[in-house]
């Protein structure tokens, strides 16, 4: 029978590293005390959760082994592309082939703090990352999907590393002399888009942020200039601030 106090034991528990919960469970599994059964049930659902989440990034992982024989796979995504106000900001991403970063997700799908985490993962590990940003007034001149495009090119042209090819959440970007796969849902499929996504999401939401300390009538800093009921009723309350895009606001606004 294991003597060690119960809270002696959630310390031990609090300190194994998920590579060693195995030998957590082996040692305290025979301990028939309710809050040590609890400690070895809680490793067990550990274990599974992390296998579970090592089988999801092999999923993520197979656009990148079709293209396993190039050197420098690179994945792009956009964030933005919806708002009502606020640039759309692109990134594009080349990673490590035996990168081991784990819960890599569309951005839309993770947290804040979770985003926030892994955006400083990714910029510690990969081997180049580049942003693109196009302003409000070329989203208004040229629309927002050749914007769009645009804010692509600049994340390209901005690497370090020539990439060999370019992963690319849905569209093929224009004017570009680089091999491209567009993949529909990509930043669910592809572990380089996603990590784009990422990027590209938290580096969007910091600008919108700092947008909400000078504008904050309109909650940029909750809704990142989407359109919301409290943000709709803003612009049509006070006014369009600058960053807000014409050819998308003329609906909300009075003309005389």
């Amino acid at each position: 029978m294991n003597t060690l106090p119960i809270n002696a034991i959630k310390e031990i528990y609090k300190k194994t590293d998920i590579h060693a919960l195995d030998a957590f469970i082996n040692r305290f599994q025979e301990d028939d005390r309710a809050g040590v059964k609890y400690l070895v049930d809680c490793s067990r659902k550990k274990i599974q959760a992390y296998n579970q989440e090592l089988d999801r990034m092999s999923r993520m992982r197979l656009y990148e082994q079709k293209y396993d024989h190039l050197d420098f796979i690179c994945g792009i995504d956009e964030v933005g592309r919806g708002p009502l106000a606020g640039p759309v900001v692109t990134a594009a991403v080349i990673l490590e082939k035996d990168t081991k970063l784990l819960y890599i997700n569309d951005s839309k799908k993770l947290s804040e703090k979770m985003r926030e985490m892994l955006y400083h993962q990714i910029m510690d590990e990969a081997i180049a990352v580049s942003i693109g940003i196009e302003s409000v007034e070329t989203i208004d001149t040229i629309n927002i999907l050749q914007a769009t495009y645009k804010a692509m090119q600049k994340a390209v042209n901005g690497l370090e590393v020539q990439p060999d090819i370019l992963l690319v959440d849905a569209v093929t970007i224009p004017d570009i002399d680089i091999k491209q796969h567009a993949i529909i849902k990509g930043d669910e499929k592809s572990i380089s888009i996603a990590a784009a996504s990422i990027i590209a999401k938290v580096t969007r939401d910091r600008m919108m942020k700092d947008y909400h300390e000078l504008f904050p009538a309109y909650d940029f800093d909750k809704n990142k200039g989407y359109g919301s009921s409290t943000h709709i009723e803003a612009i049509k309350k006070v006014g369009p601030c600058f960053i807000h895009r014409k050819s998308f606001i003329k609906n909300f606004i009075l003309t005389p």
